[in-house]
């Protein structure tokens, strides 16, 4: 299967191609790439709440441990974390949603102030793309198992922001509760 950078890539040259044909002096046009990039936003808010919905009505309250890597810089040790998968759900969410928001702030910046109107058809298609790919949508919203890559603590990718990998291995969860704040270090 391909990867969703390469076809996020092919997505991006096809779209700035065809944003250089579209008329956007032509009021009735940017009207509709508006109303466009609106319902694409709208239609993601739609499915983060159908898939919180599915969140709160399944309750999984399966305990979870992982290890949350120390930030980028510090002298902390990485961070035990407790919970349940429900927890876990709504808390990825919740950052989905800020991303998603972020976004839009930042494109209605771009928009409104700055005039830019091609990246609109772009952000019209990408985010959407990303929501139906995301893990939490993958599980809740097209029932696959959350096993493998759907496992939690979802892998994150490496890059110059998060450094880390979340860790959920039996040893790794153990030596972090045993080293982090307060517990017992062996000198």
């Amino acid at each position: 299967m391909v990867s969703p950078q390469v076809t996020n890539l092919a997505i991006i040259l096809v779209m700035m191609q065809l944003a250089k044909k579209v008329p956007f002096d032509n009021p009735d046009i940017l009207l509709l790439v508006r109303g466009l990039y609106i319902a694409s936003n709208v239609i993601i808010l739609s499915i983060y709440l159908y898939t919180q919905s599915k969140i709160n009505k399944k309750r999984d309250m399966t305990t979870l441990k992982y290890v949350e890597p120390a930030p980028m810089g510090s002298n902390e040790a990485p961070r035990p974390i407790t919970t349940t998968n429900m927890e876990y759900d709504k808390n990825q969410l919740r950052t989905l949603i800020k991303g998603q928001l972020m976004g839009v702030g930042m494109m209605g910046v771009m928009h409104l102030y700055f005039k830019y109107t091609n990246p609109l058809l772009i952000q019209s298609i990408l985010p959407l793309k990303s929501a139906l790919e995301a893990n939490l949508v993958k599980i809740h919203l097209f029932g696959k198992p959350a096993t493998g890559d759907l496992q939690r603590p979802f892998k994150a990718g490496n890059s110059f922001m998060n450094p880390g990998q979340v860790k959920s291995d039996k040893a790794s969860v153990e030596n972090a509760e045993k080293n982090y704040r307060g517990g017992v270090k062996e000198e």
